[in-house]
C-alpha cells in the first residue's frame, strides 16, 4: 500500500473535520458515495445502535414496503393463533368444516378485527375470544397511526435532489488545471443559495508513520444563487493548492479522498437541506474535460438539461 510522502508546503491543513488523524485506525474510504459516514459502530447492542424512526424514513422504498406488508401478515399470522387456539366455534358465523378452514376464518376475522372494518359475518363469543378482539383493535389503531406516521414521515422529509457525477477529472484551466466534479438538480424542486465545500482527505506518511491529513480546497465559486442547470465545481490547481505538483502517477499511486459537501435553501419546504459524496483517487480522472450537458429545445424557446449526460467526458493532454 502506497502512501504519500510529500505534499506542497504551501496548502495548510487543517484539523476540524470530524476525521481522527491515526490512518491505520480507517478502513476503506472516509465517507460512500452516497454520503453515509463510513462507520460501523460497535460496543453496544444492536437495538440500542438504531433509531427505527430514522432507518424506516431512510431504507429504499421496496424494503419499507417489504416491511410494512411482512409485519402486516405476521400479526394477523398472531392473532390467528390465538383464535385458532381458543376455539373458532367461538367466533359466530365462522363456517367451517376442516382444520384449514378454520385457520382461515380466524385469519380473515383478525385482518377484520385489526383495521376496524368490522363486516359483521362473524363476530367474537366469550370472554377470551372478545378480550383478544379488543385487544388486537387496540393493536390496530395504533400500528395503523404508526405506519400513517412514518408514510407521512418518508413522503415528507425534504431531500437534496442533487445527481453528483460519478468520477472527478482534472481538466485543463486556464494556464493550467483544475479538479472538477458536476453536480445538478434532478427533480422539479428549487434550489436556491446553494452553497460547497470540498475537504481533500490525504494519507501522508511521516517520519516513518501514516496520518490522515485534510484539507479546503479553495473553490473558483463556492456559491450561486440558484441550481438550475448544472454546475461543475472547481478547484484551481495552484502554488496554494495540496494537488500542486501532483502527477498522473500521484493518482494512481497514491490514497486519498475528496469530500463534496452541498448545502441548499429548498423553498417548496422551507428548509435546508444537504446533500453528500465523496471521490477516492481511484475515481478521479486526470486528463478529462466534461461534455456539455444542457442545450436548447428545436424551437428556441427552451433549456433541455440532459441527467444522463452529468458524467459523460472527453479526454484530453495536459
Amino acid at each position: 500500500m502506497a502512501f504519500l510522502k510529500r505534499i506542497n508546503s504551501k496548502a495548510k491543513s487543517v484539523k476540524n473535520t470530524g476525521f481522527g488523524i491515526n490512518s491505520s485506525s480507517y478502513g476503506g474510504r472516509f465517507v460512500t458515495k452516497s454520503g453515509v459516514a463510513n462507520v460501523r459502530k460497535s460496543g453496544i447492542g444492536f437495538f440500542d445502535s438504531i433509531s427505527w424512526f430514522h432507518t424506516m424514513l431512510n431504507i429504499p422504498r421496496w424494503k419499507f414496503f417489504f416491511i410494512i406488508i411482512l409485519f402486516y401478515f405476521l400479526v394477523n399470522c398472531f392473532f390467528a393463533s390465538l383464535y385458532y387456539i381458543i376455539g373458532v366455534e367461538n367466533l359466530i358465523g365462522a363456517e367451517v368444516t376442516t382444520t384449514a378452514e378454520k385457520f382461515g376464518q380466524a385469519f380473515f376475522f383478525s385482518i377484520q378485527t385489526l383495521t376496524t372494518v368490522g363486516y359483521g359475518h362473524i363476530s367474537p363469543s366469550g370472554f377470551l375470544a372478545s378480550f383478544t378482539a379488543a385487544v388486537e383493535a387496540l393493536f390496530g389503531l395504533l400500528s395503523f397511526a404508526i405506519a400513517t406516521g412514518l408514510f407521512y414521515g418518508r413522503f415528507s422529509k425534504p431531500k437534496a435532489h442533487i445527481l453528483f457525477s460519478e468520477n472527478a477529472i482534472v481538466a485543463p484551466y486556464g494556464d493550467g488545471t483544475a479538479l472538477m466534479m458536476r453536480i445538478t438538480p434532478y427533480k422539479n424542486a428549487n434550489l436556491t443559495d446553494v452553497e460547497a465545500k470540498i475537504t481533500l482527505g490525504l494519507h501522508i506518511e511521516e517520519n516513518g508513520k501514516v496520518f490522515n491529513k485534510f484539507y479546503l480546497l479553495d473553490l473558483e465559486m463556492d456559491k450561486v444563487n440558484s441550481l438550475n442547470l448544472s454546475w461543475t465545481l472547481v478547484h484551481p490547481i495552484t502554488e496554494t493548492s495540496p494537488f500542486y505538483g501532483f502527477t498522473e502517477a500521484d493518482f494512481k499511486n497514491s490514497i486519498g479522498e475528496v469530500i463534496v459537501i452541498i448545502k441548499a435553501f429548498d423553498d417548496m419546504f422551507s428548509n435546508t437541506v444537504v446533500k453528500r459524496s465523496s471521490y477516492i483517487f481511484n475515481e478521479i480522472v486526470y486528463g478529462a474535460k466534461f461534455a456539455p450537458m444542457f442545450t436548447r429545445d428545436d424551437s428556441d424557446s427552451k433549456t433541455i438539461l440532459q441527467i444522463d449526460k452529468l458524467n459523460t467526458f472527453d479526454r484530453v493532454k495536459l
